[in-house]
Order: structure tokens, then sequence, then C-alpha cells
């Protein structure tokens, strides 16, 4: 098939995105208001940018009447109202069916953390809490905002984040910074309500075998 995007609904566009892009790692971002109410929500539209400085970002879509959601108001800089920083934890399979339940969209500034039942604990830089279920968190402060449809139901928003902080469990990090995959047990999002497992891994090396 030969697809113009523009001539999709956006729900067609969402399915053929997440139908054909994985598996994707989740983010389990956490942030604070600046009234100091915790928000917790997982994110497949996620990646690594850089190692220096180390770099990630995650991407937090509008609501379907183009709002923002309360992980953007509040990850976004002090200029525009948030509180510039935001961690990202990520998802295991001991965990996953918890952050899936994080995902329930709930009133503002009611707690995903309640609802789930994960656990908020204090960074050691910024005010936003990590979850304690999860084997390794990154403290971010917010580096910009990209809108790619600002005020546009379903505009994606580009949230990136300068880490300040790494949080691994001594388990699973060795004196070279390897991590142990298997004892992590990270899991992906593929299209619809698939999740899959990381546990089917081999190695190549680049170049001709």
């Amino acid at each position: 098939m030969n697809i113009d995007p523009n001539e999709l609904e956006i729900a067609e566009r969402y399915k053929l995105l997440i139908g054909t892009i994985g598996p994707r790692p989740i983010a389990v971002v956490s942030t604070i208001s600046t009234e100091g109410k915790p928000n917790l929500a997982p994110f497949s539209f996620f990646a690594g940018v850089g190692s220096n400085p180390m770099t990630l970002l995650f991407c937090p879509a509008n609501d379907g009447e183009g709002n923002e959601k309360d992980s953007l108001r509040n990850a976004k800089p002090e200029s525009e109202g948030g509180t510039g920083q935001f961690a990202v934890c990520v998802a295991t399979a001991e965990i996953i069916e918890r952050v899936a339940v994080a995902a329930e969209p709930l009133p503002h500034g009611e707690s995903e953390y309640e609802l789930s039942g994960l656990t908020p604990i204090h960074c050691e830089s910024i005010l936003a809490p990590r979850v304690k279920e999860s084997p390794v968190c990154f403290e971010c402060e917010t580096i910009s905002v990209t809108r790619t449809n600002p005020g546009a139901p379903a505009g994606g928003n580009v949230v990136m984040g300068r880490v300040v902080r790494v949080h691994v469990e001594d388990s699973l990090l060795n004196e070279r910074m390897h991590t142990d995959q298997a004892a992590l047990d990270l899991v992906g999002r593929m299209g619809g309500l698939s999740y899959c497992y990381t546990r089917d891994r081999f190695d190549l090396r680049p170049g001709k075998q």
C-alpha cells in the first residue's frame, strides 16, 4: 500500500504508527506540578538522544481537545509555567501491569501513584519523585519542548531533557557500566494492547558477518 497520511483520520495515523514502529521502549515519566502534586504516566514515544551530555526525550501528545496533559504541563520549562524537571523510570516485566494502570486518564491533580500502587520516593537532584519499584531512573532537567501542532487534538510535543542523575540497582551494573540485560527484564510496547518481553536476544557485531 502507498499511503498519504494526510488522507487518514487521526486515529488511523496513530494505529499505523504504533503498529509498525516497535518494539518501543517505555518511559514511566514522573513529574510534579508547581503546586507540589505528583503525576505519573507511561510513554512509548521515548528515546535516548545522546551521551554528551546524557540526554533523552519523551513525547506526550495533546488530549482530544488539544489541551496539554499533566506530564507536559509539569515538565515544560519554568518560563512556560512548568517546573522544568521530570524523572524517567524504566518499565520491567515485574511492574508492567501497575505501569499500565498509571496510563488511565485521571482528573487533573489526582495521583496515578495511588491508583497504580507504585511508590513515589525522593529524587536527589530534582523535586519530582521517582518510582521505587523501577530499578533504573534518570533524573532530568528540561532543555526544550518542541510542539508539532500546538493546540491541536493529538498534537505532538517533544520534551527533551538533560540527565542530571541516574539511579541503577547495584546488582544490575558492573564496573564497566555494562547492564545485566537478563536481570533487568525490560518490556516493550507493540501495536494495539500488545506488549513484548526482551528475553529473546542475540548479538551481532557491526559490519559483514
